[in-house]
């Protein structure tokens, strides 16, 4: 299958090279036809889709957030959170990308029932309904991500999504389309992706049944089609994984106007759909301690990944392959760093004593402000590297003080930190950087983990029901919550206390759900879009540590400059030049 996808992708990438894929070159107009007589052409199409994804990379939107901040004084994440963020000046943008990608799914789908993908009229039958259903899936996730990033109120108070465009546009098109309805937009997304699920089995696997719909077709027939070998590509189960987050955003505050209840019952039963199909709470109560909290490194199972497979953590992912960019940006300088992603204070805050209780609770949490990382939640040093602690494959130990004799101390260098702290979560604590010995190890990147889609059941759950109630399905948010801390070592040896104190109350519960995910999702590029559809405050400074003996001092270290109307992405001002129709979210020029 490698092969093959390799193949197929270095074919896609001769498609992908023109400008502007809304003024392409006549050409390349010409060539759509090839598509009719050349299944791999009009694959190509469809692989252009793949190449897109903006998950295929990290973004670090983090250090945009109260989460982090970077050392990098020249990133345009950092530039947009202190006051720098317009419509020409965008670095989340996805309007170029994920339009062009569409543009390459409308092509396939303008050209997929004429394709001959077989000479048998039954297995061509099979592969135009998988090829088909691969488009719809990724035809929607493209929307989701269009809607995250540029959806919007226009100044009337109307909700907008994108200009909802389901046909290939030429040269010759009306490009001057208007946007249509948020809700117009969450139905074509549902749309496509009922499809998909429609077309695609759930996985592929080599020991799949023939269904119903393909009778007579033998078993090596379908597994030409639909076996294992095309792991990795959209399928059923990846379908509803991005329903559910779709879903989830669409009854968020930001996006629900009316506070829709039915909104959020439909985001809790699609994860549930997704989390049944993985046995219910099963990876969650497993014991085997904090594996799944360490999914990127070997611990979590990277190294024994075969082509197309996924650990019990992973719902989808991008490819497996050696590098060491991750460390080489984010190392502390003394393991030859750049130390860029500096996790702040208010994160560590975040993180409650391992009896459950918060560190702001200190008559029940026993949170020692001289020795503040003792007796922490495990999953605080698990995706934080705090002063003290060792890191890399030297262990080496970090001084991070004031007063460091190393240059990981604060704000020694240009690549030393400016809070107090270095990432460790993603990084790879087996590589080494050293020039006289550079290794490298397998990384990949999640699309979709089963964590997001258990804290999204949970989260709409407890919106739609309440903390306990279960909407007919076998566990509720509370249970969900209970799991999730129990995996990482909270409330252990106490029952948790804290989570029981708050299973009573919506709001209290939503309040420990918010920050779970906050701890549990952290780096992965969730926070910046959390706050924003949550329509929580932007401009909660980032705050960091001056530690000198036992004496940690809260130190300011960068504010957040965001206005009130930056709850929602602009439009690209050049678009809203281009063309009247295409109306700008409020507040942005």
């Amino acid at each position: 299958m490698k092969k093959i996808l390799l193949f197929c992708l270095s074919v896609a990438l001769l498609f992908s090279s023109c400008e502007d894929m809304f003024e392409p070159e006549i050409e390349n107009n010409l060539e759509l036809e090839n598509a009719y007589n050349n299944a791999l052409y009009a694959q190509g199409l469809l692989l252009n889709g793949y190449t897109r994804i903006p998950t295929n990379s990290w973004s670090f939107n983090d250090v945009a957030t109260d989460d982090a901040v970077t050392n990098d004084r020249n990133s345009s994440l950092l530039k947009m959170a202190t006051g720098q963020w317009t419509a020409m000046n965008n670095p989340l943008d996805q309007w170029k990308n994920s339009r062009s990608a569409l543009q390459y799914i409308n092509q396939f789908f303008a050209v997929a029932d004429s394709v001959q993908w077989a000479i048998d009229p039954v297995i061509n039958r099979m592969f135009n309904d998988r090829m088909k259903g691969e488009a719809h899936a990724l035809r929607a996730l493209f929307m989701f991500h269009l809607l995250q990033n540029h959806a919007g109120k226009a100044a009337n108070g109307e909700l907008l999504g994108i200009p909802l465009l389901l046909q290939p546009e030429p040269i010759t098109a009306d490009f001057n389309q208007p946007r249509a309805t948020f809700e117009a937009c969450m139905q074509q997304i549902y749309s496509d992706l009922d499809k998909a699920i429609e077309l695609l089995p759930t996985d592929y696997a080599d020991n799949n049944p023939v269904p119903s719909k393909y009778s007579g077709v033998s078993s090596d027939d379908y597994l030409r089609v639909f076996g294992g070998n095309f792991m990795g590509r959209m399928t059923g189960r990846i379908a509803k994984g991005i329903k559910a987050k779709s879903a989830l955003l669409a009854a968020s505050p930001a996006y629900n106007n009316d506070g829709s209840t039915a909104k959020w019952e439909a985001a809790a039963n699609y994860a549930a759909e997704v989390i049944d199909l993985k046995g219910g709470l099963r990876i969650l109560t497993k014991n085997e301690s904090y594996k799944d909290l360490e999914w990127y490194n070997a611990t979590g199972g990277i190294d024994g990944i075969g082509s197309g497979d996924n650990t019990d953590e992973i719902l989808w992912r991008s490819n497996v392959g050696p590098g060491n960019d991750l460390e080489r940006n984010n190392f502390p300088p003394t393991l030859f760093g750049n130390g860029r992603v500096n996790p702040t204070q208010n994160l560590v805050d975040a993180f409650p004593m391992a009896n459950g209780y918060p560190i702001s609770d200190q008559a029940n949490s026993g949170y020692n402000p001289s020795d503040p990382y003792t007796g922490r939640d495990p999953r605080l040093k698990i995706f934080i590297l705090v002063n003290g602690e060792e890191a890399g494959v030297s262990n080496t130990k970090i001084n991070t003080s004031a007063n460091s004799p190393t240059i990981d101390g604060l704000n020694k260098i240009e690549r030393s930190t400016r809070t107090g702290y270095y990432l460790k979560k993603l990084l790879r604590q087996d590589i080494n950087l050293n020039p006289s010995s550079t290794t490298t190890q397998k990384h990949f990147n999640p699309h979709i983990r089963y964590t997001e889609i258990f804290l999204s059941y949970a989260e709409a759950a407890n919106e739609a029901w309440g903390p306990l109630a279960t909407g007919g399905r076998s566990y509720s948010a509370y249970d969900v919550i209970k799991a999730i801390r129990r995996r990482a070592g909270v409330g252990l040896s106490n029952g948790d206390p804290y989570l029981e104190s708050v299973k009573n109350s919506k709001d209290a519960m939503r309040t420990l759900i918010r920050n779970e995910r906050r701890l549990e999702l952290c780096f992965e590029g969730f926070r910046f879009w959390d706050l924003r559809r949550w329509n929580s405050n932007l401009n909660e400074p980032a705050k960091g540590v001056s530690i000198s003996g036992t004496n940690h001092s809260t130190i300011h270290v960068e504010n957040r400059s965001y206005q009130p109307y930056m709850i929602y992405g602009p439009i690209p001002y050049s678009e809203t030049l281009k063309y009247s129709n295409l109306i700008q979210n409020a507040g942005w020029q």
